[in-house]
């Protein structure tokens, strides 16, 4: 009888334990993740990381996400759930081959190695720094040939094509949506074309709504909103 009572006071013991701990645990995983840290963020874009193999991004994107070469984006003022979305998919998820967003031929870009070894909170961190820096050095059209097409297509879109306005999505100044949509305003044009015919090759493949519309722009139409895409203010 003592052995029986004994073994009842320890079962209780053990669910006393876990009615004491599971709160605990319960109100770890409501308070969330850390809030991102602009600071560190800064830190790491400008110094990178070399024990963990992290190159500073400042060295190919400019001091504060401002870019002076055209085949490294300017990232300054883009959303910063965006950016971090974008750093995610360059890397290649354990079980991938590949990342989702690759480069011509479906190979991994040079972003795939310089994103490989951030944290979800480094990527957070880097991104709103990013979002809270101004954008000093926009690209601007270059074509006045293509500015009626190309503003025809921002504004309008193709609707014989089902193309959808592109300012619908990326906001009339070319702002972009946080969360969403990146600021394509001030980027480089050349840049801007590349993406889209990325997208429609489906080399890039992390965004299928955007498979879908570039696919059914042609060569002169991503050109054209590409050029007016880039001087938009």
């Amino acid at each position: 009888m003592m052995r029986v009572l004994s073994r009842m006071l320890l079962a209780s013991g053990l669910m006393l334990g876990v009615v004491v701990v599971c709160p605990s645990i319960a109100a770890e995983n409501a308070a969330g993740p850390a809030k991102p840290d602009a600071a560190k963020g800064a830190q790491l874009y400008d110094q990178g990381d070399a024990s963990r193999g992290i190159v500073a991004c400042a060295s190919c994107h400019g001091p504060g996400g401002n870019s002076s070469i055209p085949a490294n984006p300017n990232l300054a003022a883009h959303p910063h759930e965006y950016l971090a979305k974008q750093l995610a998919d360059f890397q290649t998820k354990q079980g991938a081959d590949k990342p989702t967003r690759n480069g011509a031929g479906g190979n991994p870009t040079p972003m795939t190695a310089m994103a490989q070894n951030l944290t979800p909170e480094d990527m957070q961190n880097v991104a709103l720094y990013l979002a809270q820096q101004p954008l000093k050095q926009p690209a601007t059209a270059g074509y006045k040939d293509l500015v009626d097409h190309g503003q025809k297509i921002w504004r309008g879109g193709l609707p014989d094509r089902n193309v959808p306005a592109c300012a619908s999505c990326h906001s009339a100044n070319g702002a972009g949506l946080p969360g969403q949509y990146p600021r394509l305003a001030g980027q480089f044009p050349s840049y801007i074309e590349e993406q889209l015919k990325l997208f429609r090759s489906k080399d890039r493949a992390n965004n299928a709504v955007m498979n879908d519309i570039a696919d059914r722009m042609s060569d002169a139409d991503i050109k054209a909103v590409s050029d007016y895409a880039a001087g938009l203010r």
